[in-house]
């Protein structure tokens, strides 16, 4: 489904990252590991077309999607839910999720549905629909950032360090619906440091060091490697 091949993002003479090569295939729960800077979030910016890579090539369902437009990957079907959320605050909860549903505002009876989903999932955005989104507390304000990413009805949905300022329960929820979204069909892309709750949803996984991926394999595999175990997730 998604395919980097030899992908290089540079920022003047510094290489965020170097030829970073990844493979998801449809269906799949992915994750990226690494600490912050280490390349994950630039690795993300390229496939949003963000940021315009210096080398390699960004396949999406076969097709060349390196140096579009973010408006047009969105309508493709890659979404991306960024590091720190990016909500309007004063906004309220609904005006949110719909500004989610921008790039298919023609077809209402969509988004109606997009809405129940995303209703069914987090239950707390119906009933806070009229609340402002800087009034919520962090995991709500994360559930409503990956709300609002799913009422673009993506194909692939790409997760930057959702967990990041979290309570451990909160966490745990929050790595339940994750997982839930990506058993009711939607491909996932997840960029994380706490690999030890990420491996525990994730098929497979490619940890990052110095804008380079260093070791990739199963979750299995990576919860085995004790070099990721050493730096990741605590021997």
């Amino acid at each position: 489904m998604l395919k980097l091949s030899g992908l290089t993002v540079t920022y003047g003479s510094f290489a965020a990252i170097e030829d970073v090569t990844i493979d998801v295939a449809e269906g799949e729960l992915v994750v990226l590991l690494g600490s912050n800077g280490a390349g994950k979030s630039s690795t993300f910016r390229a496939i949003s077309g963000l940021e315009k890579p210096s080398a390699g090539g960004i396949t999406f369902d076969g097709k060349n999607i390196a140096g579009q437009s973010p408006e047009r990957i969105v309508k493709s079907g890659v979404v991306q839910c960024a590091e720190d959320r990016k909500l309007f605050p004063q906004m309220t909860v609904h005006e949110n999720l719909i500004m989610g549903a921008y790039v298919h505002r023609k077809k209402k009876k969509e988004i109606r549905q997009a809405l129940e989903n995303v209703h069914a999932l987090f239950p707390m955005l119906q009933e806070k629909k009229d609340h402002a989104a800087g009034s919520l507390s962090g995991g709500q304000q994360q559930m409503l950032a990956i709300g609002r990413a799913l009422m673009s009805r993506p194909k692939l949905l790409l997760l930057d360090e959702p967990s990041i300022g979290l309570a451990p329960l909160i966490v745990e929820q929050m790595f339940e619906v994750i997982h839930q979204i990506n058993q009711e069909g939607t491909t996932v892309l997840l960029a994380e440091q706490n690999a030890n709750a990420a491996l525990k949803i994730a098929d497979r996984g490619y940890v990052f060091e110095s804008g380079s991926i260093v070791v990739q394999g199963t979750s299995e595999e990576l919860f085995t490697n004790d070099a990721v175990r050493k730096a990741y997730i605590g021997a």
